[in-house]
């Protein structure tokens, strides 16, 4: 009787789950509706033969190098930095007050997550079935995902059979192992030196804070010693090329532009173009957002790749695929579309510091293999840092 009542309350949870991923993303292509129709609209017209070679006449990419963008370009200090003084202090003793601050801005999934088990196991003096049954309420809640909990407990299960695992005030220790684990993906190290130049796609809906992200992305490869440049093929959303020329402006690296309205495979090809003769090190392309659930969209995006292909067989060497990591299982399954419509090499998650379904990291890793390679943890210039499995794990925990 017990597993009946297991099993029920397991599918109940699984089908309000489902509910609430599908009202999720309702409420997501209803706000981005009106934004996407016309970029819609032009971009079906060029999905219909989305092998066909560029215009002759297609206008070439305006190059807009750092000293051109403002009359008056200074090369940013640490005190323009948002969080400047914590980034000194990190200078000081690299990585401790990194540590602290994402195990503060990890507060909120930390409470819906790992206290619970903390409170589960407290005072227990076994690991019965009913210990097993309100463990799997929380692996779920805590948006780890059907599978990945399914996973855990199978993992849990076995050790406890076998003896291996006994006494409920390890269960913390043994969970944390298993989720390390999981977010370990094996994959290559990023390499931004592997090539020359290193061609990046960075793709995602709308809203998850593609732009900002690139901007960021391309201040770390700075202080890293490498030339970024900035292609702005996100042609379609209003004032998106402007808000690239200003984060090209903020990091002192080149933007690649057209009008708004104009062919984003066109801008990409020509950016390439002058990728490939000039010295950049690093290529980042913009992307216009676009609902995982749209085909011509995507179409799209893959006509970007084969452009790319055609100048650079290699390239894009990298395809990251921004998620906003408030959205829970949504963002699952963002990944696992676009993952099968382009192919990703890692992932990027947004927005960790306010909300409290980081589990779905652990969800996205087991789930698609896909390594994560950065994490945002903050509005500042600074907070977008390598993912470490080993640092997030111990931090969540």
């Amino acid at each position: 009787m017990l597993r009946w009542f297991r099993r029920k309350n397991k599918k109940e949870t699984e089908e309000g789950q489902e509910r609430q991923v599908g009202a999720e993303e309702e409420r997501e292509e209803d706000s981005f509706a009106d934004s996407e129709a016309a970029a819609e609209e032009e971009i079906v017209a060029e999905s219909r033969d989305v092998e066909a070679e560029l215009p002759e006449n297609a206008e070439e990419a305006e190059v807009l190098e750092p000293e051109e963008a403002a009359e008056e370009y200074i090369e940013p200090s640490v005190d323009d930095f948002t969080n400047g003084a914590e980034e000194l202090a990190e200078q000081r003793a690299p990585g401790t007050r990194f540590f602290s601050r994402l195990r503060e801005r990890l507060q909120k999934t930390r409470e819906k997550f790992v206290d619970r088990i903390d409170r589960l196991v407290l005072g227990k003096k076994e690991i019965d079935e009913d210990l097993l049954d309100e463990l799997e309420e929380i692996l779920i809640t805590s948006d780890l995902g059907v599978k990945t909990t399914e996973m855990l407990l199978r993992e849990v299960a076995d050790k406890v059979k076998r003896k291996e695992l006994s006494d409920p005030s390890k269960l913390r220790e043994q969970i944390r192992e298993e989720i390390l684990s999981v977010l370990s993906v094996d994959a290559p190290p990023l390499d931004y030196r592997a090539d020359r130049p290193l061609v990046v796609m960075v793709v995602g809906v709308n809203g998850v804070g593609k732009t900002t992200t690139i901007g960021k992305l391309a201040a770390r490869l700075k202080r890293e010693n490498l030339h970024p440049t900035l292609v702005a093929g996100d042609t379609f959303r209003a004032a998106a090329i402007e808000q690239l020329t200003i984060w090209g402006e903020r990091v002192g690296a080149p933007v690649i532009k057209q009008k708004s309205g104009s062919d984003p495979s066109a801008v990409v090809y020509d950016a390439m173009d002058a990728g490939l003769a000039r010295d950049v090190d690093v290529m980042l392309i913009d992307t216009a957002g676009r609902m995982h659930t749209k085909v011509n969209l995507m179409e799209e995006l893959k006509k970007i790749q084969r452009v790319i292909t055609k100048k650079m067989p290699a390239a894009p060497h990298e395809v990251f695929l921004v998620l906003d990591a408030s959205t829970g299982q949504n963002a699952l399954s963002q990944a696992r579309l676009f993952k099968e419509g382009i192919g990703l090499t890692g992932l990027i998650l947004t927005k960790l510091d306010g909300t409290a379904k980081g589990g779905i990291v652990a969800a996205i890793c087991d789930e698609l293999k896909v390594p994560v390679r950065y994490i945002g943890i903050g509005e500042g210039i600074d907070d977008l840092r390598p993912f470490d499995p080993e640092e997030f794990t111990k931090a969540l925990f």
